[in-house]
């Protein structure tokens, strides 16, 4: 009897055939939307000489990308209600295809900029409903480990798109970076044709327009506000009046949504103690994960002086070992729960932070290379259990909704620990004028990594809050 209880409880949610095959097409279509958010972070130079374009004008190609997902990831929920899950990620993978012929035919900035708004959207399409599906598909035994892949896609594209991109423009210019994207979405198309079925329930609710416009109003003020404040200053009126605009709205947007029968994002969630702790431990690990990966890139080529595609190169093993974490760090979970992967793996990036905010304009390349691997193991292995701790705690029809929080979140908190990061930078470069540019720049580095420390001592502070053993809600 008692083993017949354990098996039925040890059931997914919803039945597949082939759960693994069933996640291949969002994993890699998910996958190459991360890695399009940080790849052309090195390639900015090269746009800029390419297309006679200002520096800001090609940092718009990333903030407009995040832009787009950060206005389109909020709607997931509400569009896994009126259309299947193979018919949103078959549209996702497609729009992607298209936006990356686009920006990879571009002779001019517009048409680039334009194929990445459209990439944008695809990439908001496809990663909330990657976790939401591995939700559905996976027995809770196999909870931890499922979620450590989908992780590993958040994870380690981020990490690995400085390397790729670095060793592409060594060879070949930037137009291949998007070239090379069209391979692997079309190996996604196909096994979202052949081997995706659909998991969701078709309920067509009804749309709500004010809470619509709020949230694409809020959001894209907020992100822009943020991304503007790195190049215009935190004091400059348009960034103040945006930042205004932004937090307004989305306080009205979430006073709207908590109020709502129906809500667009169900927000209330966020009353239950597990979401909202392990919520918080992602949203602040992808703060630290992109803040650094930001500073290092240019840490190498500006400090150390070492040309673009030995960056890569020395950026390869703490990518390498992210992955192998990740994928291992689900497996923690499934055996001890969130509580002590999370502390263990922000100790671990606290260490890392702290090495690298003692680097010099001399440092060896063996020193950098060990702490930023020592960073990659940490953050990592914190991420999945913090990630699957989160989304165990709801239901199946909610699941749907966390997801879609958590990754709206993580481009927003991306995009402000960015922009922290570069006014950091600018502010460290600043102070150490009348030095060598390579220690000024090597100074506004460590002013950047701070930032990252600081947000790694709040990751701690928010794990202890974490309760083990994780035990499964009767809903489930």
């Amino acid at each position: 009897m008692d083993q017949s209880i354990s098996a039925t409880a040890d059931r997914a949610r919803v039945q597949v055939k082939h759960p693994m095959l069933a996640m291949v097409s969002m994993l890699v279509g998910a996958f190459v939307g991360m890695f399009s958010e940080t790849s052309l972070n090195i390639a900015l130079p090269s746009l800029t000489a390419s297309l006679h374009i200002a520096t800001a004008t090609a940092s718009w190609l990333v903030t407009g990308y995040m832009l787009v997902i950060g206005i389109v990831l909020p709607f997931s929920s509400l569009i896994s209600k009126w259309f299947t899950t193979r018919q949103i990620i078959i549209f996702g993978l497609c729009d992607f295809i298209v936006g990356a012929i686009i920006s990879a035919t571009a002779g001019i900035f517009p048409v680039l900029f334009l194929g990445r708004m459209i990439q944008g959207i695809a990439t908001g399409l496809i990663l909330p409903l990657m976790f939401t599906v591995a939700m559905q598909v996976f027995k809770p035994s196999k909870l931890g480990a499922a979620m450590g892949m989908c992780a590993l896609v958040i994870m380690f594209a981020p990490a690995i798109g400085p390397t790729l991109t670095g060793l592409v423009l060594a060879k070949l210019n930037w137009h291949w970076i998007f070239w090379l994207f069209i391979p692997f979405l079309a190996i996604a198309l196909i096994f979202a044709i052949t081997s995706l079925e659909n998991v969701g329930k078709i309920t067509r609710q009804k749309v709500d327009m004010p809470a619509v416009l709020e949230s694409v109003v809020g959001f894209a003020a907020l992100v822009s506000g943020v991304s503007l404040a790195s190049s215009r200053g935190w004091g400059s009126p348009i960034v103040l009046g945006l930042l205004a605009v932004g937090i307004i709205v989305l306080a009205l947007y979430a006073r709207r949504e908590v109020r709502s029968k129906a809500p667009v994002l169900n927000l209330r969630i966020f009353a239950i103690p597990e979401f909202r702790t392990g919520a918080t431990l992602v949203m602040l690990d992808f703060g630290i994960i992109l803040s650094a990966m930001y500073l290092l890139p240019m840490y190498i080529q500006k400090g150390l002086l070492l040309p673009v595609a030995l960056t890569g190169i020395i950026m390869l093993p703490g990518g390498v070992i992210n992955a192998l974490v990740s994928a291992f760090a689900g497996r923690l979970y499934d055996r001890f729960g969130a509580k002590m992967p999370t502390r263990i793996g922000f100790i671990i990036a606290l260490i890392g932070a702290i090495m690298l905010a003692m680097t010099s304009s001399t440092s060896s390349v063996a020193y950098v290379i060990a702490a930023h691997v020592i960073l990659m193991i940490g953050c990592p292995l914190a991420m999945s259990p913090a990630q699957t701790h989160a989304l165990s705690a709801l239901s199946g029809m909610q699941s749907a909704d966390g997801s879609t929080i958590m990754n709206t979140m993580q481009q927003i908190v991306g995009a402000i620990a960015t922009a922290l990061a570069t006014s950091l930078l600018g502010i460290g470069t600043a102070a150490a004028s009348g030095k060598s540019a390579a220690f000024a720049f090597t100074n506004g580095v460590h002013y950047g990594i701070y930032f990252t420390v600081v947000l790694i001592v709040v990751a701690l502070i928010v794990s202890l809050g974490i309760k083990n053993p994780a035990k499964s809600k009767d809903n489930h």
